[in-house]
């Protein structure tokens, strides 16, 4: 099935990426949101990333103007009703996640694809909530979506092997590198890259080296464009807190376990960049 319309479920940072790679590709975007505060916001996102390209030379007005005009915001899920795919990139939290499919499902046409975002949730679970499992997958790109290559395609043991193809031809038409990976867990980004991640908290919590030593060792030694802790500040601290507990609840190894300094800067409000302070101070 060709994708020439797509709803964008969730205009946050990930959703609103989605909605811009999707637009880029000439692929019309229909992007929602529970309330028209959270949509205009998203539309500004867009909007102020498309205006950068264009001050770097990357883009043209002319090209942004056509952009900006396949991508419709709306707070009503009916507008959703005709589209081709559906990707959902709200709160990673399988409930409400459910409780959106479960909507959709008696709205969109049945024909149309199911795919949710989710970093380190099953799929299946989401799926087989639906009338559609075989029509139902993974598709998760990485932040900041406008420049991150990669999308990684999940398949379910519901996925139909159509489907799956669909899905892969879809991320390669919004420009990204396929990575295909089975419905387990982090899937292949987040399994090696959060334990990695927690190491380092834990090597800094010991007292191995300070948070700027860690940071230069991985950099300098190994060739990383950002430290561990960086990354995890740039990540957030609540989303890796969140996805490691998730990957140890499922395989209770010690490596996905996230240390006590990491639980404690959360529950004091130490996410990282965006709360202006996680590891390193972003204040100023």
């Amino acid at each position: 099935m060709a994708i020439t319309k797509v709803g964008m479920c969730g205009l946050g940072q990930m959703g609103s990426g989605i909605a811009e790679v999707v637009a880029k590709a000439g692929v019309t975007v229909i992007g929602y949101d529970v309330e028209d505060q959270f949509v205009q916001k998203g539309l500004g996102r867009i909007n102020k990333s498309l205006s950068k390209a264009v001050e770097k030379g990357k883009l043209d007005e002319s090209t942004k103007g056509e952009v900006l005009g396949r991508i419709t915001g709306t707070t009503n899920l009916n507008d959703l009703a005709d589209c081709d795919l559906i990707i959902e990139a709200i709160v990673e939290n399988l409930e409400p996640k459910i409780e959106l499919y479960k909507k959709l499902d008696g709205i969109v046409k049945k024909e149309a694809i199911f795919a949710s975002n989710t970093s380190s949730l099953s799929i299946i679970e989401m799926g087989a909530t639906t009338n559609r499992p075989d029509q139902f997958c993974g598709l998760h790109f990485f932040n900041p979506v406008p420049v991150m290559k990669l999308v990684e395609v999940i398949k379910t043991v519901a996925t139909s092997d159509a489907t799956f193809e669909t899905a892969r031809q879809f991320g390669e038409k919004v420009g990204k590198v396929v990575v295909s990976c089975a419905d387990s867990p982090g899937f292949v980004v987040n399994r090696l890259l959060v334990p990695y991640l927690l190491d380092a908290i834990r090597a800094l919590e010991a007292g191995v080296a300070t948070k700027e030593d860690i940071d230069n060792g991985m950099k300098l030694g190994c060739g990383h464009p950002m430290g561990p802790l960086e990354l995890t500040d740039f990540i957030g601290l609540d989303t890796i807190y969140y996805i490691g507990e998730i990957l140890f609840a499922e395989f209770k190894q010690h490596h996905y376990a996230s240390p006590p300094l990491l639980k404690s800067m959360v529950k004091a409000g130490y996410l990282g960049r965006k709360a202006g302070r996680g590891f390193y101070d972003y204040s100023k």
